[in-house]
């Protein structure tokens, strides 16, 4: 390695300034600058690429606006009447409210996109419930609440699928219909270790919903539930682009929230748009670091060096996918998922491409590898967050996490090497890849 090369010089500040702490798209920023300079560039060509990534890329509104709407549907009722529904639907079974659980997560998948606001919004009710009276251990609720949470990405809407379309030039459609086996996979298998524990340990049942109340609980959870029919009838029968049903799902969580449910006051409004907004900051800083940073790997032609060394191995298109998750798993436990989206991931897809990957299948198999990397240590955001949450000791979240992460990695297992799985429901809307 030659350490007067303006990328070895480069990779090695982008290093540094990580461990010292910077903020990973001031750090990319920063490191971009720097191979320009040394490589004799005109360091400006770095803004060039960030104004231009940014304002070119309509799709990229669809971020803030799924932001915005799951924190109106967190800052409303909306998530209280989803917990009582679930509760209608299969509270009854042993272990009834871990499947309350992963059932919300489920529906709330289909509105926000986001695994950070499922654990950060609901997981506290979704906690509360599991604990109250001491039915639960606080540990195992809170490492049950960031597993569920985890599927929140993989079905539609999902940001991390936005932004894997950036890169890839994937069509976001069809990535979102080839999520939604998978992420249904994911929730029957952490179903099945729900079940087992509750066997295992003796949960209880949950008490039984009088008959009289169903038409009651489940009007009261309509709107809620009519969100993703309305998103995903509103994309696929061509009425309006992902980018357009993510302001359709930000304005009807709004209606319903403030006008039907009449649970949403200004001030909770406001709050909303605030958080919405450091969200959708702390995201875009990292966008366009990895804008300008990507000019660096591929002016070094970084892509196509590793696609030719991989296919120097003649490895099959399974070898490859093995590789990939096993890097991807890694990856997840050490650093920030956004950042591999957007910065590690657009060297394997020419590779993935060479091979005759469909970029819809590897899509659904990236997001997924970075959704685990969440939930598992050192990394695992989910884990902290529910953790603080629950005021349960990390170690003891993360032990009950285990199981459920194996039983996750298993469905990975089948989604990565049965790609129909993935592709089956795109193409019955006629993808072609």
């Amino acid at each position: 390695m030659n350490f007067q090369d303006p990328f070895t010089i480069s990779l090695t500040a982008l290093l540094v300034l990580s461990l010292m702490g910077l903020p990973i798209g001031l750090t990319m920023i920063m490191a971009s600058i720097i191979y320009l300079g040394l490589s004799g560039q005109d360091m400006s060509i770095a803004a060039e690429q960030v104004l231009n990534g940014l304002n070119g890329s309509f799709v990229l509104l669809a971020v803030p606006l799924f932001i915005f709407s799951a924190g109106l549907m967190n800052a409303g009722s909306l998530t209280d009447r989803l917990l009582r529904f679930c509760n209608l639907l299969v509270g009854r079974l042993r272990g009834g409210l871990g499947h309350v659980n992963i059932v919300q997560s489920v529906i709330f998948a289909g509105m926000s996109g986001s695994a950070i606001a499922d654990a950060a919004g609901s997981g506290k009710l979704q906690i509360d419930m599991m604990t109250r009276g001491g039915a639960y251990p606080a540990s195992y609720a809170a490492a049950l609440t960031a597993v569920t949470a985890v599927i929140g990405p993989i079905i539609p809407p999902s940001i991390p699928m936005v932004l894997y379309a950036l890169v890839a030039d994937a069509s976001i459609g069809y990535l979102f219909l080839g999520g939604v086996i998978p992420g249904l996979l994911m929730a029957l298998a952490q179903m099945a270790i729900n079940s087992w524990m509750a066997h295992r340990h003796d949960f209880p049942v949950a008490e039984r919903v009088p008959l009289c109340e169903v038409p009651r609980l489940t009007l009261e959870a309509f709107p809620a539930l009519l969100m993703p029919v309305i998103l995903l009838g509103g994309i696929y029968g061509g009425v309006m682009t992902p980018t357009e049903a993510a302001a359709v799902a930000a304005a009807y969580a709004y209606i319903i929230a403030a006008v039907f449910y009449r649970s949403l006051t200004l001030r909770q409004t406001y709050a909303a748009v605030v958080t919405s907004a450091r969200s959708t900051a702390a995201i875009g800083m990292l966008i366009a670091g990895a804008l300008a940073f990507n000019y660096v790997i591929t002016s070094e032609n970084v892509p196509n060096t590793v696609r030719d060394i991989l296919a120097g191995w003649e490895m099959s298109r399974w070898e490859f996918l093995l590789i990939v998750n096993l890097i991807l798993l890694v990856l997840g436990c050490l650093m920030e998922g956004s950042t591999i989206l957007l910065v590690v991931v657009p060297v394997l897809v020419p590779t993935a491409q060479a091979l005759g990957i469909d970029m819809v299948h590897f899509g659904v198999v990236v997001v997924v590898n970075i959704m685990l990397g969440l939930v598992t240590p050192p990394y695992g955001l989910l884990l902290f967050i529910v953790a603080k949450i629950s005021n349960a000791p990390l170690s003891a979240v993360v032990r009950h996490t285990l199981p459920f992460v194996l039983a996750m990695m298993a469905a990975l297992a089948l989604i990565t090497f049965i790609p129909e799985l993935v592709l089956w429901m795109p193409r019955q809307f006629g993808y072609q890849g």
